[in-house]
């Protein structure tokens, strides 16, 4: 295809883009690709969301949605208004002028990336393809993703990226229950195999986000990914370890975090807890690192870090037992509430959750384990499944001990005041509320209203 022909494409498709007639495709409806659906449908946009979860489609289909952070009414009022449709058909992927693919990348057993449902999803598009289509990958992934795994797939019938159609790489940036960054106003890094795929992949999503950030290659998009939870497993890293000095030295983590925080150049906050959880952050490292090996290299830090991170729920075990012991219980054979399983405040995603972990390892122990989770009602976890009990004084009166890991806000921390068990708390969710024996995650456990008598 000649320079002048690919400049009409290009033009054609910025053209439509501009004019909000496009159809916008949306690979994957899940935490990533409901939200982004709806956004693109704000913006005008006719979206065709493919999921191949035949249920997930006749709730969305019906107004019903099934993530916390799209609203059944926003999601009915854009199907009333013939901006939004589900479906299970891949062939309909022809219809859309852009493909957004956010599928799931999950680790395997042994760590390495599985980009099994990126594969499948590159080859029902290039099933699909056809000229003047814009292709972004969304799921994040090592670096050479979308140049070594989609490129192949969707030149095999003949058509090529940046003369015949467009391909990007764009890392999704969604917080849940995050209400201040959204889809909308949190930049939107792009990078494409050629300069037209990026001119094409900005023209969508110039017109849905406040602001696009174009780089130079998928690669360098794929790469700002890794990097920006590379550096929030790092710093987590961090402040986990730095728990474990303050215990040591009977100092409490959180004021020292709190008092350095008071500097006002320098220093970026961060709290130590649990563990990590969530898609992203105890994961995305591993990608990065995964691709390191094939290149000969061993990345130190990143490898060191998850180490301290993956061992939180264990420490957090030890913490546990030791406020039993103060009690003259054994872990074997006491009751446990767990507060919160969800992997962070306000959310009702478990997902890498180290509240599970810490489940586990409690009963490995011969601990009998209850939970409540306000936004979480069963976990799931092989055959057995975990029912959310109350938070009730009858409920505190069956327990030995409390174990915060998810500080929700609209748990009744006070109700901890009068409960005479110890309180493991890793999130410094009681502070201002109070509890008769309170254990964080260094320092002295307190007695009462804050005394600093030593539990021992």
């Amino acid at each position: 295809m000649s320079a002048t022909t690919t400049s009409a494409v290009l033009a054609a498709l910025l053209d439509r883009l501009e004019r909000s007639d496009a159809r916008c495709g949306v690979i994957g409806l899940g935490y990533v690709g409901l939200p982004l659906g709806m956004a693109l449908a704000h913006a005008g946009f006719r979206v065709l969301g493919f999921d191949v979860a035949h249920d997930v489609v006749v709730r969305l289909n019906a107004g019903e949605s099934h993530i916390a952070d799209v609203l059944s009414a926003e999601l009915a009022q854009h199907i009333e208004r013939g901006r939004f449709e589900a479906t299970a058909d891949a062939a309909r992927l022809a219809e859309c002028d852009t493909l957004s693919i956010c599928v799931p990348t999950p680790l395997s057993k042994t760590r390495d990336p599985d980009v099994s449902y990126v594969v499948a999803a590159a080859e029902a598009v290039a099933a699909a393809l056809r000229p003047g289509q814009l292709i972004i990958l969304e799921s994040t992934t090592y670096p050479g993703t979308t140049r070594e795994v989609l490129l192949p797939k969707l030149e095999a019938g003949g058509l090529r990226a940046g003369q015949d159609f467009f391909l990007c790489f764009s890392p999704e940036r969604v917080d849940p229950g995050n209400t201040h960054w959204t889809v909308h106003n949190t930049p939107k890094v792009i990078g494409g195999i050629t300069a037209a795929c990026a001119r094409a992949g900005a023209g969508l999503y110039g017109r849905v986000m406040a602001r696009v950030v174009t780089v130079s290659s998928t690669e360098a998009a794929e790469l700002t990914k890794l990097l920006e939870n590379t550096f929030r497993a790092v710093n987590i890293a961090l402040v986990n370890e730095m728990a474990q000095v303050a215990d040591r030295l009977a100092v409490d983590v959180f004021e020292v975090i709190d008092a350095a925080a008071t500097k006002p150049f320098g220093f970026m906050r961060f709290d130590p807890g649990p563990g990590i959880g969530g898609h992203c952050i105890p994961l995305d490292p591993h990608y990065l690192a995964w691709k390191m090996r094939t290149l000969d290299y061993k990345t130190r830090l990143i490898d060191l870090a998850g180490e301290v991170n993956s061992e939180m729920p264990r420490y957090v075990v030890a913490k546990v037992q030791e406020a039993l012991n103060a009690q003259r219980r054994a872990v074997n054979g006491s009751r446990i509430l767990v507060l919160g399983v969800a992997y962070k405040r306000d959310v009702d995603d478990t997902r890498e959750s180290p509240a599970l972990d810490v489940m586990r390892l409690l009963e490995a122990k011969g601990a009998d384990i209850a939970y409540h989770d306000p936004h979480v009602d069963e976990v799931h976890e092989a055959e057995t499944v975990r029912r959310s009990v109350p938070l009730t004084a009858a409920e505190l009166s069956r327990t030995d001990c409390v174990v915060i890991i998810t500080d929700h806000t609209s748990v009744d921390y006070g109700l901890l005041a009068a409960f005479d068990g110890p309180v493991v708390d890793t999130r410094n969710a009681l502070r201002g509320h109070g509890a008769r024996t309170l254990v964080g995650l260094s320092g002295h456990a307190r007695i009462a209203e804050g005394a600093a008598d030593v539990v021992e």
